[in-house]
């Protein structure tokens, strides 16, 4: 496989197979001469003939006119019309509505619901004068979500406002592109909800999966359906006279790294061992944990992104690993009895700071797998730490950088070992972290910690190697070095070193083995070997 990570590398004689795959994708649909005053003037004449009618009232009508050609279409075709409130889950409504028929392709339902949206604001004045220009603030007016089975992509939406100029969203899911395609037929393919739970070649199935970013495969599954859901509002002639045509951006992406492991019970080995030996590690805000059914639930009622428990004669456990980054979110679970998925999720393409548009797909997809490699390789550098002979000699002795002398790092302070958490936990972040990001974290723990002090403890890291620059840019990033060492460090004198010191000087142990923990237990066979060696020269510790 092309795109391989150290946690694949690391498990993979517990691996059966892997594969990378696009999963959900929405696209911005948008006329551009629509989006300028003097372009939707220029549109409105064609359209009309004249622009002397033009103002709110008329394209009030043309909305109006639009939902009553959509309540027609329904009526005609037998399709069901529904209404929904905003926020209410539209999309798991429309699974349940999905025709059965193998050979379908079509409307087979639409959704009405309020959503914000700018619109035109036209202002005529006694001269004979107009002023258009976008509404400051956005306004609620009916979306109609057009659900379609499509014979290449399956199940696709198409959410397109009412009013001019008609600007719309469509969203795709890459692995029901897959499912139908005919080349992974031989695979083997057993499909449970939006993952391959099961296949023969997992090579084979990424190699289908990338192609799908080949140039016109998006556009040609959009222009298929868009405009006939334009027919709504302008008819075919009218789109053709007055030169309609849409464009598309990339607005929201979902890449995802499936890995099937051999066994079950291999899966949940590994998972809860990266879980409980990483999550204090990288600072990871929110881990939810889902007692639930083999199928995934569906009752998304509350609205918190808590610690969330819920109980239905639970088959097994469901453990979510997820961290946000602004619009950036990375998330680890389990799926299935043996499929363990990775997921980068980014909620604008606009955080990934390249082209948006659809020509530029290629390269957004080439930045999520960036991002995949780095979150999976930290992963594995947070949970398999070493700590090499002279790590801490190295440590503690000064550095030179340029002409300037700096100081060692004494991890016996504080601050030093702040400092190594901190960096530990943005080493996670996409793109790298800035002095302000680390100063911002610093101040939690102390409280008086400026950017110029962050600045000077970022130098002395990157004398020792745990941290490095990245070129042309003031953003830094932790090292696998620095992963590796800052989390054996950590472990060693924060966690370690107090409960053996604190097992020494205990004067009353439970002997119940069930109190007693496997750590705990090591900690006492080290507090009896250290008794002796205490009677032999008279020293106490003290933890």
């Amino acid at each position: 496989m092309k795109y391989k990570d150290n946690i694949t590398e690391h498990y993979k004689e517990i691996i059966d197979g892997t594969y990378d795959c696009i999963d959900r994708l929405v696209l911005n649909g948008y006329c551009p001469q629509l989006q300028i005053p003097g372009g939707f003037r220029n549109w409105y004449r064609d359209l009309k003939g004249s622009d002397k009618d033009l103002d709110n009232a008329s394209l009030m009508r043309m909305a109006g006119r639009f939902g009553r050609r959509v309540k027609a279409f329904c009526e005609n075709k037998q399709i069901p019309l529904q209404f929904f409130k905003p926020g209410e889950r539209k999309h798991e409504v429309a699974e349940e509505l999905i025709p059965k028929n193998p050979s379908f392709d079509g409307i087979f339902v639409v959704f009405v619901s309020r959503a914000p949206s700018l619109l035109w604001d036209v202002k005529r004045f006694d001269n004979g004068r107009m002023d258009i220009r976008k509404k400051k603030a956005s306004s609620f007016v009916n979306h109609f979500s057009f659900h379609i089975i499509d014979k290449e992509w399956g199940h696709i939406t198409i959410k397109m406002c009412s009013h001019p100029p008609y600007g719309c969203q469509i969203m795709l899911n890459g692995h029901e592109w897959v499912e139908n395609r005919k080349e992974i037929k031989e695979l083997e393919i057993i499909k449970e909800g939006n993952c391959f739970t099961s296949y023969s070649n997992g090579e084979t199935l990424s190699k289908v999966a990338e192609t799908i970013k080949r140039k016109g495969r998006l556009e040609e599954v959009c222009n298929r359906w868009i405009y006939r859901c334009l027919w709504f509002g302008i008819d075919a002639e009218e789109q053709n006279r007055t030169g309609f045509h849409y464009q598309y951006s990339v607005y929201q992406v979902e890449y995802s790294r499936n890995l099937l492991f051999q066994r079950g019970t291999g899966l949940d080995e590994v998972y809860q061992n990266i879980i409980s030996l990483t999550r204090e590690k990288l600072d990871v805000p929110r881990l939810k944990t889902i007692f639930g059914r083999k199928y995934r639930p569906h009752n998304r009622k509350s609205k918190t992104s808590g610690f969330e428990v819920r109980i239905e004669r639970p088959d097994y456990n469901m453990t979510i690993f997820k961290i946000h980054f602004g619009k950036l979110t990375v998330k680890l679970y389990d799926k299935g009895e043996r499929t363990l998925r990775a997921e980068v999720v980014v909620h604008n393409a606009k955080d990934l700071k390249c082209k948006r548009s659809i020509g530029s797909f290629a390269e957004i997809v080439h930045k999520l797998q960036d991002i995949m490699n780095s979150f999976m390789n930290n992963l594995l550098y947070a949970h398999v730490s070493v700590l090499n002979d002279g790590s801490l000699k190295n440590l503690i002795s000064p550095t030179k950088k340029g002409k300037s002398r700096l100081a060692g790092l004494d991890i016996n302070k504080e601050r030093n070992q702040a400092i190594m958490a901190t960096v530990l936990a943005l080493s996670i972040k996409p793109h790298g972290y800035t002095i302000v990001d680390v100063a911002i974290k610093m101040k939690e723990k102390i409280a008086d910690y400026t950017s110029r002090n962050a600045a000077y403890d970022i130098r002395k890291l990157i004398g020792k190697g745990l941290v490095k620059k990245q070129t042309g840019t003031r953003r830094y990033l932790t090292t696998q070095k620095g992963i590796q060492e800052i989390v054996a460090i950590l472990a060693f004198m924060q966690k370690h070193l107090p409960c053996v010191l604190s097992a020494i000087n205990k004067i009353s142990i439970s002997n119940n083995p069930h109190v007693i923990s496997i750590f705990d237990s090591c900690c006492l066979n080290i507090r009896n070997e250290i008794k002796k060696i205490n009677q032999i020269t008279g020293i106490k510790f003290a933890a």
